[in-house]
């Protein structure tokens, strides 16, 4: 029978300990924020765990708008021991019913990147008013819409310690404006996307490189848009379809440069 040290014992209790603590309860509720007379509703997940300020993660949503989707992907960044607010691009009640409901709504911020960055800033006020919040310790992550919502953040010269954008578009309309990054970014991206064209990620590769952003591109052999996403389906002759490893490998990722960064 191999023995086990007093010590090595009481190592691995206190972690179990503290596993089965840091898991917690993973609670949401909707928060409402304006701009002007604009009324925004976004949704705060958060493990009941947590005591005193903790890391937060602002999630931007996909071209769904803030969905049950959205809340899935921020119970499990939150269950992580952050607290995560799924920022509202669109504004309250503006959820598309449609596929072309929702590329004509993204359209619309894809086009006027002023005030997408003014609703992606809002929304990182309203993460840094919570209680819960580490107002120094703050990430932005977002997928596909929300992946380019991340960047154009970062692009904006928002003071955040990181960015992560999966499977998001990375082009920019004035790539003068990375000049203006000051935080690190991560970009995970499918190899075989056919949305985002040869020449958009060259230039953002050369983007990163002019202005000596700390930067990541990581790509997903096999992988197209949309890749953690289940509700795009598995048929990749769509170009947008889910990737079980793709989804994993891609979450690992996210979760060591969140730890890297926060």
């Amino acid at each position: 029978m191999q023995k086990v040290s007093v010590a090595t014992w009481l190592a691995g209790s206190l972690l179990l300990s503290w596993s089965s603590f840091s898991m917690g309860v993973i609670k949401s509720k909707t928060v409402e924020y304006k701009r002007g007379d604009k009324v925004f509703e976004g949704l705060l997940v958060y493990p009941d765990s947590i005591q005193g300020k903790a890391p937060g993660v602002l999630m931007i949503h996909n071209w769904m708008g803030v969905s049950e989707e959205t809340k899935t992907q921020a119970e499990r960044v939150a269950a992580l021991g952050y607290v995560v607010f799924a920022a509202d691009i669109y504004g309250k009640g503006v959820r598309p019913k449609s596929r072309e409901e929702a590329a004509q709504l993204a359209g619309q911020y894809r086009g006027n990147r002023a005030l997408f960055r003014d609703h992606l800033v809002l929304g990182l006020e309203t993460l840094r008013a919570q209680p819960q919040v580490d107002s120094k310790r703050i990430l932005a992550s977002g997928y596909c819409f929300g992946g380019t919502g991340a960047i154009e953040l970062a692009r904006s010269g928002a003071d955040v310690q990181g960015v992560v954008s999966f499977h998001g578009g990375l082009d920019s309309p004035t790539p003068a404006d990375g000049g203006k990054i000051k935080t690190k970014v991560l970009a995970l991206h499918g190899a075989d996307d056919p949305y985002v064209k040869a020449e958009d990620l060259a230039a953002f590769e050369k983007e990163m490189q002019t202005y000596k952003v700390d930067w990541q591109l990581v790509k997903y052999g096999g992988a197209v848009h949309s890749f953690t996403e289940k509700a795009a389906g598995q048929d990749v002759s769509k170009g947008a379809a889910y990737d079980a490893k793709a989804d994993a490998r891609s979450f690992e990722d996210f979760k060591a440069f969140a730890k890297e960064v926060l």
